[in-house]
């Protein structure tokens, strides 16, 4: 019996699972997903499960059901490709046949003194539930700063702004206009939105030190009570410790078929592999499709395709609050109530198709 396994759960990890099972997957082939937590996460959600304004229960997904889908909840300590093992903290190694890597993201602190160790965070569910807890607990008045003003920052600024908005929210910025990587009169509504809803943007910032309490812009002191940190992100630990090759930000080279140049078994998927389109669950899912393409032809014992086509975006989404929103579909710019149903309905399809 051969071992497909999988490290993490998200969006690439549960499409190879869907796509697989239940009538897709040969009589000879078992699979081993291996996670932290005993269910998927939302993580394009985090943001709002930080703010208040959803539940806990609204961000998991139940992971599928099969007799040869075996799960297993634990942390992952290394990646061992010469002996084809997955290294596991206080328990056993896991042998795999093939195997898909998809273990995420982490901040990335750009060597900022006390970032790491000062700075609350949304990039998993645990730190998320964190954040929610201490944002959540804190008195009238008090000072929030969001730092990294991309979708991640400008949805937690929008949404903690309806949720409490007795708080004082500095959302800090290194560009001239907040979401740099959308058209300039997207930023624009974006930035009106948030003057409207008394959020204060200190765009050209340049965060230097933090310390318990405080920040320091251009080595300017700014007293905040929380500080949450959204300005980057990096491949998880696992895969930077990897003797593979990466590119800048720490994710792992792959070959057109989406494994690794030395390993024709080893899968890369989402936020962990050097794509040219910046990391998404889109991405990460139409990378799925074809992983398991290749797999499908493999365990046939049939030729792989000589390349795949584009990964085919269908555009960005991102909410401001609960009745507004904005984004990019087919390169036109959305904003509005429009922008805010839109994404609502891709968020509940998600829930339909995978709960």
């Amino acid at each position: 019996m051969k071992n497909l396994v999988i490290l993490g759960g998200g969006y690439g990890g549960m499409k190879i699972l869907s796509e697989l099972l239940p009538n897709h997957l040969p009589s000879d082939v078992s699979i081993t997903l291996i996670d932290r937590v005993p269910y998927h996460c939302l993580k394009t959600e985090y943001y709002a499960l930080a703010a208040g304004t959803i539940s806990d229960k609204e961000v998991r997904v139940a992971f599928p059901e099969h007799p040869r889908l075996q799960i297993k909840y634990g942390e992952i300590t290394g990646i061992d490709t010469k002996n084809n093992q997955v290294l596991m903290k206080n328990a056993d190694p896991i042998d795999y046949d093939d195997l898909v890597i998809g273990l995420g993201c982490e901040d990335k602190y750009h060597d900022v003194p006390g970032a790491a160790e000062f700075t609350y965070s949304i990039q998993s569910i645990e730190k998320a539930r964190r954040t929610y807890s201490v944002l959540n607990n804190l008195g009238p008045g008090s000072v929030v700063a969001i730092v990294g003003a991309g979708l991640s920052g400008v949805e937690l600024a929008s949404e903690l702004s309806e949720s409490r908005e007795d708080l004082q929210i500095k959302l800090f910025d290194r560009g001239k206009h907040i979401l740099s990587s959308f058209p300039e009169r997207l930023s624009k509504y974006v930035e009106n939105w948030f003057v409207r809803h008394n959020v204060e943007i200190i765009s050209q910032s340049n965060i230097t030190k933090v310390e318990p309490g405080r920040l320091f812009n251009h080595d300017e002191p700014v007293d905040c009570d929380v500080i949450v940190w959204t300005a980057g992100i990096q491949a998880n630990q696992i895969v930077r410790q990897m003797d593979e090759e990466k590119d800048r930000s720490g994710r792992l080279i792959l070959t057109p078929h989406h494994h690794l140049p030395t390993d024709e078994h080893v899968f890369i998927v989402g936020d962990c592999a050097s794509l040219p389109h910046a990391p998404s669950a889109q991405l990460a899912e139409g990378q799925a499709e074809q992983i398991v393409e290749v797999l499908k032809k493999r365990w046939n014992g049939e030729p792989l395709p000589a390349a795949f086509p584009t990964i085919k975006l269908k555009g960005v989404l991102g909410s401001l609050g609960k009745k507004q929103g904005f984004g990019m579909m087919a390169d036109r710019a959305i904003t509005g109530r429009v922008a805010r149903i839109l994404k609502s309905g891709i968020l509940w399809m998600y829930k339909f198709h995978n709960g």
